[in-house]
């Protein structure tokens, strides 16, 4: 990477009576690309799918309108953002405080999709006092794969898919790192929702869940099904988190089909916020 690539570049683009601004955020060894509407309203900050660009975040921005400050980038490898040494759960974390920091945001919304819902719960819980609240899409839910029989499956799913990945970035499936690397970050990711129920149970910030109601291409039996309904006995014990919406999609076309709905559980978690908070 040279020099170039390591400084904060903006460029603005008109948006409505606002001002959007783009450009790239450093972090690490590495460099992201965000989009910031600006504007006085809360403050919306959008966590991607593991191998997803903020390209599926339109429908939603454009439902929600220009009342929110939207704020949207592309992790590490993804999208328009550069390639980096280290892609692991830790970065991603550091990457989101990196945004907030360039963009000076103080207390954000974070709604997440999928892997992005694993973050953005997470951080919440880091950060109670500055989470406004949080949005999981279609996650994030306490069950994984801990087996090394499991882990295999995933390693041989991505050697089966190398050759695929260029194909299947645009559509979000894949990143611009290796095969391997991608396997080693799925089989992170099912560690940590292995490992979500205290997480999800110590959580003081009001967390409301969209979740989708179709099995996935690929999936086999009614496996997505019941990892959704390993979050049931959760509800039941901590208030602060909440289903708000339950959609007809799966879980890839959620954000397409149900945007909507995904608009509507961002606008009741805003409407909480209370001065003072």
């Amino acid at each position: 990477m040279n020099a170039d690539d390591m400084n904060t570049t903006s460029a603005t683009t008109a948006h409505d009576s606002d001002t959007t601004w783009t450009g790239m955020v450093a972090v690490d060894d590495t460099a992201l690309a965000v989009t910031d509407t600006g504007g006085p309203g809360i403050p919306v900050v959008y966590l991607n799918g593991a191998y997803a660009s903020t390209r599926h975040w339109q429908r939603v921005i454009a439902e929600l309108g220009p009342g929110y400050r939207h704020i949207a980038f592309d992790e590490r490898a993804r999208g328009k953002s550069k390639r980096a040494t280290d892609y692991s759960f830790e970065a991603c974390m550091r990457d989101i405080d990196a945004v907030l920091d360039a963009r000076g945001v103080e207390r954000p919304l974070l709604v997440g999709w999928s892997y992005g819902a694993l973050l953005g719960v997470h951080w919440a819980s880091r950060n109670p006092t500055r989470a406004l609240g949080v949005v999981g899409v279609d996650g994030p839910y306490p069950v994984g794969w801990t087996d090394e029989a499991g882990h295999d499956e995933i390693r041989k799913v991505f050697k089966r898919m190398k050759p695929l990945m260029p194909l299947v970035r645009p559509l979000g499936l894949a990143a611009r790192f290796s095969a391997e690397t991608h396997a080693d970050l799925a089989i992170e990711s099912h560690l940590l929702h292995a490992a979500l129920e205290p997480v999800l149970d110590g959580i003081t910030v009001p967390v409301r869940y969209v979740v989708a109601s179709g099995e996935a291409v690929g999936s086999r039996d009614d496996l997505q099904e019941q990892m959704r309904k390993a979050i049931d006995p959760l509800l039941a014990r901590n208030p602060n988190l909440k289903v708000s919406a339950k959609v007809g999609s799966n879980h890839g076309s959620v954000l397409r089909k149900d945007s909507r709905a995904v608009a509507v559980v961002v606008r009741e978690v805003a409407a909480l916020e209370r001065p003072g908070r």
